[in-house]
Order: C-alpha cells, then sequence, then structure tokens
C-alpha cells in the first residue's frame, strides 16, 4: 500500500488489490486505442483519463465502461483491473476503482457529456506535473502507480494480452 497527499492537500491510499477499500463508488480508466493512449479533454479540468461516479444499480466495471463511452465515445469488452485508492477528502472519503481498457472501436458523438471530446496521445509526456493542460487527476501518483502494474502484468502474459501497453 502507498501512502501520499494529492494536489488538493487530501490524504490518499493506493493498493493493487482487488477492493482493498471496500466496494469503489468513482472508477478511472487508462484507455488505448491502436497506438494511443485516450484521454478526455474534461471542460473544467484539462486532459485526463475517463472516469467518474458509478450509478445506482451499476457494477463498477459497468461504470467504467459507460464513462469511457461517455466521455471519449470508446467502446471497450474486457477490462483489467489496475488497482484501488481511497481519498480522504474534507467532504467525506471516497473510493475509486482503476482499470485498463484496450479499445474495440471509437465512434464519433455529438455530445460527450461534460468532456469536450477523445484527446489520443502515442505517448504520455513524462512532465505532466508540470503541463497545465493536464488535469491534477494525472499529477499525482496514481497514473504512475498504474502504469507500473500495467507493464509488470503484461510482462507477466508474455505475449498473451492484446498488446495494451506499447509504450509502457
Amino acid at each position: 500500500m502507498r501512502k501520499f497527499t494529492d494536489a488538493h492537500g487530501n490524504k490518499v491510499e493506493y493498493s493493487p488489490e482487488w477492493n482493498a477499500f471496500g466496494e469503489a463508488d468513482h472508477v478511472l480508466a487508462l484507455c488505448r486505442y491502436n497506438s494511443s493512449w485516450v484521454l478526455t479533454n474534461h471542460a473544467g479540468r484539462g486532459l485526463e483519463f475517463p472516469g467518474g461516479k458509478r450509478e445506482k444499480g451499476e457494477t463498477v466495471e459497468e461504470a467504467a465502461k459507460r464513462e469511457i463511452y461517455e466521455e471519449t465515445g470508446g467502446i471497450t469488452g474486457e477490462l483489467l483491473f489496475l488497482g484501488q485508492y481511497k481519498v480522504h477528502s474534507p467532504g467525506g472519503a471516497f473510493i475509486k476503482s482503476i482499470y485498463f481498457a484496450g479499445l474495440e472501436e471509437m465512434v464519433e458523438k455529438e455530445n460527450y457529456i461534460e468532456t469536450n471530446g477523445p484527446v489520443l496521445m502515442e505517448n504520455l509526456p513524462d512532465n505532466m506535473k508540470e503541463e497545465e493542460r493536464f488535469s491534477f487527476i494525472m499529477k499525482d501518483e496514481i497514473v504512475p502507480l498504474s502504469l507500473d502494474v500495467l507493464r509488470r502484468t503484461k510482462k507477466g502474459t508474455k505475449g498473451k494480452m492484446d498488446s495494451p501497453c506499447r509504450s509502457c
């Protein structure tokens, strides 16, 4: 388990273990389509991976797939669990599960809900923390920790996965 403080001064706990903190009410999805990372351009926060709150009656996986589609137009099949984190904020703690999604297709939509649609990037920059165009969500330890789990998972599958992380 890793502990750190996020950009808003909240204490955060991270674990690569399934349901380490209980059932998640939020999701974050690291997405790839062909050879690019798929981010969304959130209207208020900037570039970030898709994610959001789980709706009543949804499983965490259903929420991840819905958020990916709503924010990017991406259609995914199987998800790969990468970890979970708990944010201790003044408004109350919340739990977020992190997934990897290799997108099967991307469709153009008229409305991407609260985002300006997808942004494809061949590589994620090393200096995301310093770049204003990226959301605070991309600037703490969660994305690097999740990418590390993805790298180790890919290495452990010895080519059995469908190339989830070509640039990892």
